[in-house]
């Protein structure tokens, strides 16, 4: 593969092009600040403007979220995997039919594997500008977003309507559902009670791990966070693990499956057959199957990365034993 090759697969921080009315909330004051980025696949955003990095998917999706502080992402349920990991700021996620069943706050490196079937929202709550770096599953995301039943009668006062195709249309610039397209539905009282409780505790225990507690558990190898026999156990159509300075390896390698490195933290050396080049902070970079590469830490400062794989599961609710 040629450096002009390589880096179509590379997505550098510095080049991320975001969408401010990518979903139905973004005129809803409280949520009409954020951004969202998809890196690699089509991700689940609503709108015609959504920049795609990479259009091809390797059986799951890259994407990201940026917001200033005190921007909601709204009330909203995936039936595929939805993982953020923390690359800036702190932030609040809870969860629940009106988002009080349980919260917790996390903080750069957290990461977060949410369970399917049950409502999210994620806030600001830094005093900066805040990015969380997001793994969808499936090559289509799991068909989209799911919004509360007031996320939707709340945009209508804004302007926004989303369609039955799944596509936003803004009343305020003269646009209307086209003849062939009803509203999106809302949930109806029965579907809603499906929707299960998850206390705090459980969450905290079997969908969370800080950045900390990665830190102590890589100490001689990378720590397999999501996966079967991951600290989060789940098989969600990928596994994700925690590689450092301290527990890469020197060898090449050549995967079978697609691979994604997220950069979390310092710089790294992407050595592949055909060139070499420097991968940072924030920097997100697909490898084929059959590439061979190794990535290498440069100099002597902390440095981190997420490396996502493809596996053979299909893509779906959250496993549980």
């Amino acid at each position: 593969m040629t450096p002009e090759e390589m880096e179509k697969f590379i997505v550098r921080y510095s080049d991320l092009k975001p969408c401010k009315t990518a979903f139905i909330d973004t005129h809803t004051p409280g949520s009409n600040q954020k951004e969202n980025f998809t890196i690699i696949g089509p991700g689940v955003s609503e709108s015609s403007d959504q920049h795609v990095h990479i259009k091809e998917t390797p059986g799951f999706n890259i994407g990201a979220a940026g917001q200033p502080p005190g921007c909601t992402n709204s009330l909203h349920s995936h039936t595929t995997a939805e993982v953020f990991y923390v690359l800036k700021g702190r932030w609040r996620f809870f969860w629940g039919r009106h988002g009080e069943d349980g919260e917790l706050f996390a903080s750069e490196g957290d990461m977060v594997n949410i369970p399917t079937g049950i409502f999210r929202a994620f806030k600001n709550v830094g005093d900066s500008y805040g990015m969380l770096m997001a793994i969808l599953g499936g090559d289509d995301a799991g068909g989209g977003v799911t919004w509360a039943p007031e996320v939707i009668n709340d945009a209508k006062d804004f302007g926004l309507i989303l369609g039955d195709n799944g596509l936003l249309y803004d009343t305020k610039k003269g646009e209307s559902l086209p003849e062939h397209i009803n509203p999106m539905p809302l949930l109806t009282k029965d579907e809603l009670k499906n929707f299960p409780v998850v206390s705090t505790e459980e969450f905290i225990k079997n969908f969370f791990v800080s950045a900390s507690d990665l830190s102590s558990t890589s100490q001689t190898t990378p720590v397999n966070v999501i996966g079967e026999n991951g600290l989060l156990k789940d098989r969600p159509g990928f596994e994700v693990d925690f590689i450092t300075n301290k527990t890469f390896s020197d060898d090449t390698h050549v995967p079978n499956q697609c691979e994604v490195n997220m950069i979390m933290k310092g710089d790294w050396s992407l050595e592949y057959e055909g060139g070499l080049t420097k991968i940072s902070v924030g920097d997100t970079c697909l490898i084929k199957p059959n590439l061979p590469y190794k990535m290498t830490p440069i100099g002597s400062k902390d440095a981190s990365l997420f490396r996502v794989t493809k596996t053979h599961d299909t893509a779906g609710p959250t496993w549980r034993e």
